[in-house]
């Protein structure tokens, strides 16, 4: 895939915490447009996949099988920040049907541990919260990564 595509991966999958910029403006963590609102839902996780694929592969004809998959590829590459984000241990749940309802959302079982907000990341606890990412996110993401690429050479 070209840098392009891979650029926008890493984007899409941080961008929802675009958010914490609200707390500058006084809005409060609870409220649609603070933190794990809005941006973290699965409305913003669309409207971002298909401004990207609108914006950055104009060449994939409009509604295409091709241009179908770019925009289902990148709703779950948002999408899955809010989806960790309700695995975490802390804050006040994930708005994932914002616009329509704030009611917040976490997953019964939340293993990781949640991020300090601000300087606070660059601590202990930021290290522990690190460490807690590494476990439950980052292990299991090279495990599924290296299994595609012994499918794939296996494959081809």
């Amino acid at each position: 895939m070209p840098l392009k595509f891979w650029v926008a991966s890493a984007v899409c999958a941080a961008l929802p915490d675009i958010d914490v910029v609200s707390f500058a403006f006084g809005v409060r963590y609870n409220e649609m447009w603070g933190h794990r609102g809005i941006t973290h839902s699965f409305s913003f996780a669309f409207l971002l996949s298909v401004a990207v694929v609108l914006l950055f592969f104009r060449d994939v004809p409009l509604l295409s099988g091709h241009w179908l998959l770019l925009v289902s590829y990148f709703f779950i590459v948002t999408s899955s920040h809010a989806l960790l984000d309700a695995l975490t241990n802390g804050g006040l749940g994930v708005a994932l049907f914002a616009p329509f309802s704030n009611e917040r959302y976490f997953f019964p079982w939340r293993p990781i541990q949640v991020s300090p907000i601000g300087l606070g990341f660059f601590s202990w606890r930021g290290l522990r919260v690190l460490m807690s990412e590494i476990e439950w996110i980052w292990l299991p993401s090279a495990v599924l990564v290296l299994l595609s690429l012994a499918v794939r050479r296996k494959g081809g």
